[in-house]
């Protein structure tokens, strides 16, 4: 047993770490790349900072390369995320070929690593062209989708599929985002570290010695959500449900996130997010660094609710980091909230502001209820949402690539 997986013994069955381990001896030796858009915020960057030193522990060489770009470029690429997540906004003839050049570029510096690797995963579609754009590539390649592609923008789903189709498979997060392909396409959710600095247990000194940091009182009832400054995240429908719930219950509220390298919206959502809240003291707009994991950690479970209200979502890692910490969470009913959220029984879903006001006032005035409902949440994670289970699955998909299985639909969920 290797020293990394060794550390989660006790957390997750032994079964669970044989199989990874057998998986491990089929593939050791070959060769993986993963490729991305940043290595900072967000959470394909936080899985793969867990996931890639795992494989490489198994005897997976496995590496991470993230692409470049200017400005003009993640702008383009935030349009197009928001386009497969159903925006209207189209994309110019100007932007897809601002596009297509970066990639070009990008495929020209990493063509000599990806195109020997055995297996190259591309997360999402900032690099989608890079399959495309690197012919004389050796393995097979995988195209990762890690947000919420139901209801894309058939524009802007028709240029990107282009794209997509030279993949050896795609993987989505849940059935419901997966769209039609003439290759295999595999189900496989997110997950979270328990063991990392944002998911370990804390001391509780250390906890309230964070919220006094930043002027939060232990002693009163607190509501957080951490995420980007995203539209998508919803951050000013959870300012409007706090009000709403404070005309009866005293309450604080947290909004804390940073801003992720490939989003430059970030910095508009965030002023709008402090003028919302400018002149309530009991509102707490804070932008963490990246890697300010321990003080998320230390504000989730100081939480007596953690909110993650989306009105999109890929799947939303918070969700789990605070169900694992044994909240109640109240989130949006979208794309992978849907997965995490068991109504009633770890958590609630909403649609609306007054929802999430309602919600957090019964929550926060029927202590017991949301004590049972965060044991609920700790053990659904332990079962589904643990980073064991994505590598399991990941490897799973490899042999099954290297085997040459050619079903079309794959689920490998627990």
């Amino acid at each position: 047993m290797t020293k990394l997986l060794e550390a989660f013994e006790g957390v997750v069955y032994p079964s669970v770490l044989s199989h990874i381990r057998h998986l491990g001896r089929l593939l050791a030796g070959k060769s993986v790349v993963h490729v991305n858009s940043t290595r900072l915020g967000g959470g394909v960057a936080e899985i793969l900072h867990r996931l890639v030193p795992l494989m490489n522990e198994l005897g997976i060489d496995t590496k991470w390369e993230v692409i470049t770009g200017e400005d003009a470029f993640f702008t383009v690429t935030k349009t197009m995320h928001n386009a497969v997540q159903g925006s209207e906004k189209g994309l110019s003839k100007e932007m897809t070929e601002v596009f297509e050049e970066t990639n070009r570029e990008n495929a020209r510096r990493l063509a000599p690593i990806v195109s020997e690797a055995d297996f190259v995963f591309v997360h999402d579609p900032q690099p989608v062209p890079l399959c495309a754009l690197c012919p004389e590539r050796k393995g097979k390649w995988l195209w990762r989708c890690h947000i919420d592609a139901s209801r894309p923008n058939r524009r802007v789903w028709a240029y990107l599929r282009n794209w997509i189709l030279p993949y050896d498979g795609s993987i989505f997060s849940l059935p419901e985002f997966a769209q039609p392909m003439p290759h295999p396409e595999y189900l496989v959710p997110p997950s979270i570290d328990p063991l990392s600095d944002k998911n370990c247990d804390l001391e509780p000194g250390e906890v309230t010695r964070t919220l006094g940091e930043f002027g939060i009182d232990p002693d009163r009832p607190l509501a957080v959500q951490v995420s980007r400054f995203d539209r998508f995240k919803d951050p000013l429908g959870v300012i409007e449900a706090y009000r709403l719930c404070r005309r009866s219950q005293d309450l604080q509220l947290v909004l804390a996130g940073g801003e992720a390298t490939d989003d430059p919206e970030g910095s508009v959502v965030l002023r709008d997010v402090l003028d919302a809240a400018s002149g309530d003291p009991d509102i707490h707009v804070l932008v963490l660094p990246a890697d300010a994991h321990r003080t998320i950690n230390a504000l989730q479970r100081g939480a007596d609710v953690v909110l993650q209200k989306s009105t999109k979502e890929g799947f939303g890692l918070t969700v789990s980091e605070a169900l694992w910490k044994e909240k109640p969470v109240i989130g949006g009913d979208t794309g992978g909230i849907r997965l995490q959220i068991i109504d009633r029984f770890n958590g609630f879903r909403v649609r609306t502001a007054e929802g999430a006001a309602l919600r957090l006032r019964y929550l926060l005035q029927h202590r017991a209820r949301a004590e049972r409902m965060g044991e609920n949440a700790r053990a659904y994670v332990r079962e589904n949402f643990l980073i064991t289970r994505q590598l399991r699955n990941v490897l799973a998909i490899l042999v099954a690539q290297l085997q040459g299985d050619r079903e079309r639909l794959e689920v490998f969920v627990p």
